[in-house]
């Protein structure tokens, strides 16, 4: 199994923990992540961190698709990778629509056929087997829109040819996981039980088979937090209130992909209590309504040795295929060498 580390988002100041990321290099950790939401972007981190790195690999969770074209995604990928000697990783996704039209000022649109139209667009640039084109629901290359110049013709990269780059989607939704399953090398999952790879198997089966491939060729890579402590309770309440934030408000009432995936994994009446207190505004009441098994399941919390324990799970998972990476948030150095130690 991969080990990959998050940098996590910035707050008003960004910063990145260089020593922390430096020392994942020297551990093992194959991966480091970045992200973006509204504030810091993606990208900018990732360059930054490659030049401040040897070995580690960089990726975006995750480079917002509505915010940029697929080309400028491509001309990003190839710069950044022949920058660094191949070590550039690209994370996709589709973002949500209160921040895609709130923030970006675009349709949201189709997330999955947005997403098979995207990773094609960016094979087919990396490849360079010829000019692009592309006409789609969401992109056409030429542009062939009523308000455009008719000016526009295929054309490609300058760069020389790179199909090295993998690209990973963001994915929960069963349609969701079904598309990156058909055409990206691998996904992201928030969080993920790796008792329960029941919830993905059908979708993901489908995606591959659609793609002509086997789940070997494919990285299921969740986001998995991990906080050492003593005191069980308290190392769980940063976990629940960030799993409150995204069950209970990342969203509409009726349109949250956090609070549905919670809801397949065997949390529906918490989920809908979380997403009820949160919405009401009592964001604290919502935090307290995450169960304690529910951040047990998909994070690793407490002493060594319970972490320890929780790994085995994650060990048999690595062995049957369900899990290829696991995408380390810890803040805690002692907390990266333990998961090293045990899985590395």
């Amino acid at each position: 199994m991969k080990l990959g580390v998050m940098s996590g988002y910035s707050g008003k100041v960004i910063s990145l923990d260089i020593d922390r990321i430096k020392l994942a290099e020297s551990l093992g950790y194959y991966s480091v992540w970045t992200a973006e939401a509204y504030g810091s972007d993606a990208v900018t981190p990732a360059a930054w961190i490659l030049a401040n790195t040897d070995t580690i690999k960089v990726g975006t969770a995750i480079m917002q698709m509505p915010a940029r074209t697929p080309a400028c995604t491509a001309m990003t990928a190839m710069t950044l990778n022949q920058l660094s000697n191949g070590r550039f990783i690209v994370g996709l996704g589709a973002s949500g629509p209160q921040v895609v039209e709130g923030w970006h000022g675009v349709a949201y649109g189709r997330p999955v056929t947005r997403i098979k139209e995207y990773v094609s667009i960016m094979k087919k640039i990396m490849a360079r087997e010829g000019p692009v084109e592309h006409q789609g629901f969401h992109y056409s290359l030429p542009y062939s829109g009523d308000d455009g110049t008719g000016l526009g013709k295929p054309l490609k990269s300058i760069l020389q040819a790179d199909t090295s780059i993998p690209i990973y989607t963001a994915s929960i939704t069963p349609r969701g996981l079904e598309g990156s399953a058909e055409v990206a090398d691998g996904v992201f999952p928030i969080w993920m039980n790796p008792d329960r790879y029941d919830v993905f198997e059908g979708s993901i089966n489908k995606g591959l088979e659609k793609g002509g491939r086997t789940l070997m060729d494919y990285d299921i890579a969740p986001f998995v937090t991990c906080i050492m402590g003593d005191d069980v309770d308290a190392c769980r309440q940063p976990v629940k209130g960030n799993m409150a934030l995204y069950i209970g408000g990342m969203g509409a009432r009726d349109k949250n992909f956090y609070n549905d995936y919670a809801k397949a994994l065997g949390f529906e009446d918490a989920a809908i209590k979380i997403q009820d207190l949160f919405l009401s505004g009592k964001k604290d009441e919502a935090m307290a309504a995450v169960p304690d098994e529910l951040v047990d399941a998909v994070h690793l919390i407490g002493p060594a040795e319970r972490i320890k324990e929780r790994l085995r799970a994650w060990k048999e998972a690595g062995s049957k295929g369900h899990v290829g990476s696991m995408l380390i948030a810890a803040g805690q150095p002692e907390a990266l060498e333990l998961i090293a130690s045990e899985m590395l």
